[in-house]
Parts: structure tokens; C-alpha cells; sequence
């Protein structure tokens, strides 16, 4: 059965613009700009910019395609917070034996790891545009990744911890590695 119409809307803030062309919409915010492609989609999006919102809208959708829609709306939602707030990672260094050996160098786009489990590979993750890698000043073994983006962070993220992921020895007794273990603003309400 196919759903008539479904419609989402998204309330904007005051600081917050919002433009929309052809399925491309870009956030302008305090902490800068993000653009994201939804050209893959099949949804109707337009922005008002009188009453301060966007709306996302599908016609004639099957239930699959109409769980895109609420998608969409939260990946402008997480846009908007990215431009308002901005996203903070943290990551712990879990280790038992060998110390795990960090090295940030250039500015905090580029991190190396060494030690890992005692070997003696190098092991070097950049970091996306828009994101910053540092160390935490209060606790010993803790990094954090910051960025605008949602998505980009997480991905560096996961780059960090499937670089240093355990192979060909029993993950019960070694959980060595570098693990989120936090996620939050940087600017907070």
C-alpha cells in the first residue's frame, strides 16, 4: 500500500539560514557552513524562510520509502547542531600491558599511533576536513575529535579504532584499542 503524501518539517534557528536548491541544501551558522547532496532521494524540499523552516515532503511512497523522509530530517537536524553547537568525540586508550604511544602532529589533522600491542608498525589515521584531533589536558590517556560535522567525526572515529582493532589473538583477553567513550557539544545551550 502506498502512502498519499508524508510531510516533515524542521524549525530553523534565528541563527541559522537555511538554502535549498534542487535537493542540495546548505547551513550557514555561527560556527560555519555545511552543504549536503540529497539528489538520491525522491523527496520535495523547500525552504521558507518567512516562517523559519524546512519543509521535506514524499508522494505516493512505500512504508520504506517513507522512513527516508524522517531520515532526511535528521540529517538537517544534525547540520543545524553542527553549525550551532558543533560535535566532541571522546576517545579513551584502553591498554594492559604496552602503553599505547600517541604522536599529533600538524595541527591536529593527522594522528600516529605506536606500541600498539607491543609491535613495532606505525599506524597513521588523517583526519577528515573539518575535524581536529587533540589531547584531553585533564585525564592521561584521552583524545578528543572535533568538527562540525556528525558525520565526518564519527567517521574519523571509526577510522581511529578499526586501525587499532585486535586480529588473530582471543578479543576476550586482549581489549587493547581506542574506544569512544563520550559524545557531546562543544558549545552547550
Amino acid at each position: 500500500m502506498k502512502f498519499l503524501k508524508t510531510t516533515e518539517i524542521v524549525k530553523v534557528p534565528e541563527n541559522v539560514e537555511i538554502t535549498v536548491k534542487a535537493r542540495i541544501v546548505i547551513v550557514k551558522g555561527p560556527r560555519g557552513t555545511l552543504k549536503q547532496n540529497f539528489k538520491h532521494t525522491k523527496l520535495h524540499l523547500v525552504s521558507d524562510k518567512e516562517k523559519k523552516e524546512v519543509t521535506v515532503t514524499l508522494w505516493l511512497a512505500k512504508r520504506k520509502q517513507v522512513c527516508g523522509v524522517r531520515t532526511i530530517v535528521a540529517h538537517i537536524q544534525n547540520m543545524i547542531n553542527g553549525v550551532t553547537k558543533g560535535y566532541r568525540y571522546r576517545m579513551k586508550l584502553a591498554y594492559n600491558h604496552f602503553p599505547i604511544n600517541l604522536n599529533i602532529p600538524e595541527n591536529g589533522s593527522f594522528i600516529e599511533i605506536r606500541n600498539f600491542l607491543g609491535e613495532k608498525i606505525e599506524r597513521k589515521v588523517r583526519m577528515l576536513e573539518g575535524v581536529k584531533v587533540f589531547r584531553s589536558e585533564k585525564t592521561k590517556d584521552e583524545i578528543y575529535l572535533e568538527g562540525n560535522d556528525v558525520t565526518l567525526v564519527s567517521l574519523c572515529c571509526a577510522q581511529i579504532h578499526q586501525i587499532c582493532n585486535v586480529r588473530n589473538k582471543d578479543i576476550r583477553m586482549f581489549l587493547d584499542g581506542i574506544y569512544v567513550s563520550e559524545k557531546e557539544f562543544i558549545e552547550e545551550d
